[in-house]
């Protein structure tokens, strides 16, 4: 716990002073662009949270291995950082210069999960599914599966964070699930791993909830999905025990919104898998359900609005991070699980999309919304 409460303290400390620093200066770190698709935001703000997320991790290692607190995990997060270097840079440098292009963000991801199968030895070699098992048997195959894991966690996280809080918060859930896990199998490294990653975000988290002060930026969401994906990878590749479907379950959210935005934009409207739109689940929830929620356009009542957003999304993630804490060891209960995730994800999207949203979800003040 006092590893938690080290990496909350020095992350919250260290985004309040990015934030002071950036408040009236550095304009090439805030997003101008406040007419994009995805854009809820109402005045530029800087997307360099990630950096304080990243250092206090690398302050964290620095600290553990001078004094010998823990053992190898100084060593363990040392390594973690310096494999996820390239896709938070890559990240960090489209944060300042808007000219890195989704697809060179992606190779650096690549770049950084194949360091971390080098180093660290995250391949995937279970996971129970059928058919998948086969590739996981050989060498490349399992490589190519843990790079493909963490690629797409970190452009899942990406995707979600459109709204204050929601991705940090999803992703605090997700680690701390992670370091249940890893207590009730006896895995401290793991744990304090995972207790570290979510005390570094909730530092973040402070400063992005309510108000959006500052926001993780692409350099912070790529960091964190792949900080996510590595953790519950060493997670099972420590503990046979654990099912391969546990953080399947867990991070299910996020990688169930990249693909159904995957089917939505190539089969259903026809476009790239990349172009950007405005109608993830949770730009619904933001348009539809909270439309009513402030009675005018301002700054600030727009603000609200977008802080109220995140918690209907927080409930949809807990819908699947608790069942996967609860059954971590039993595959066929997680898979239904995952089944039954997918069906209330849809049922919900098709709801909101068609102005039928259940009567308990919407927020309204004033004016009922038309029929």
């Amino acid at each position: 716990m006092l590893v938690f409460i080290s990496a909350f303290m020095l992350s919250a400390v260290l985004t309040l002073v990015v934030v002071r620093l950036l408040r009236s200066r550095g304009q090439a770190t805030k997003d101008h662009d406040l007419s994009g698709p995805q854009k809820v935001h109402v005045r530029p703000v800087a997307r360099v949270g990630g950096v304080g997320v990243f250092v206090t991790l690398g302050a964290l290692a620095l600290a553990v291995e001078v004094i010998g607190w823990h053992g190898p995990l100084g060593d363990m997060l040392g390594m973690l950082l310096v494999c996820g270097l390239p896709a938070f840079g890559a990240g960090l440098l489209e944060d300042v210069t808007k000219r890195v292009s989704p697809a060179r963000r992606l190779a650096a991801a690549s770049v950084s999960a194949l360091l971390a199968v080098l180093l660290l030895d995250t391949a995937i070699r279970r996971t129970d599914l059928w058919g998948i098992d086969w590739v996981a048997s050989f060498a490349i195959g399992a490589a190519l599966l843990a790079i493909f894991a963490v690629v797409g966690m970190a452009n899942a996280i990406n995707i979600i964070d459109g709204f204050n809080g929601l991705a940090s918060m999803c992703v605090v859930m997700m680690l701390l699930a992670f370091a249940y896990v890893a207590a009730q199998v006896g895995d401290e490294l793991v744990m304090l791993m995972a207790l570290a990653g979510a005390g570094a975000i909730l530092g973040f988290f402070v400063w992005n909830y309510p108000a959006g002060l500052i926001f993780l930026g692409d350099g912070g969401a790529y960091f964190i999905g792949f900080y996510m994906a590595e953790t519950a990878l060493l997670l099972l590749q420590r503990n046979p025990s654990v099912s391969p479907l546990f953080p399947l379950l867990a991070a299910i959210y996020p990688i169930f919104e990249t693909l159904f935005s995957m089917y939505r934009r190539k089969v259903v409207r026809g476009r790239a898998v990349g172009m950007p739109d405005g109608v993830h689940l949770h730009s619904l929830v933001y348009r539809r359900l909270l439309r009513w929620a402030v009675g005018n356009r301002d700054a600030a009542a727009l603000t609200k609005r977008n802080s109220l957003t995140a918690p209907y999304l927080w409930l949809l993630c807990m819908l699947a991070v608790v069942p996967s804490v609860l059954f971590w060891d039993n595959s066929r209960l997680l898979g239904l699980f995952v089944v039954l995730f997918a069906v209330v994800y849809v049922s919900l999207y098709a709801l909101i999309i068609r102005f039928k949203a259940p009567r308990w979800l919407l927020l309204r003040r004033g004016e009922p919304p038309a029929r």
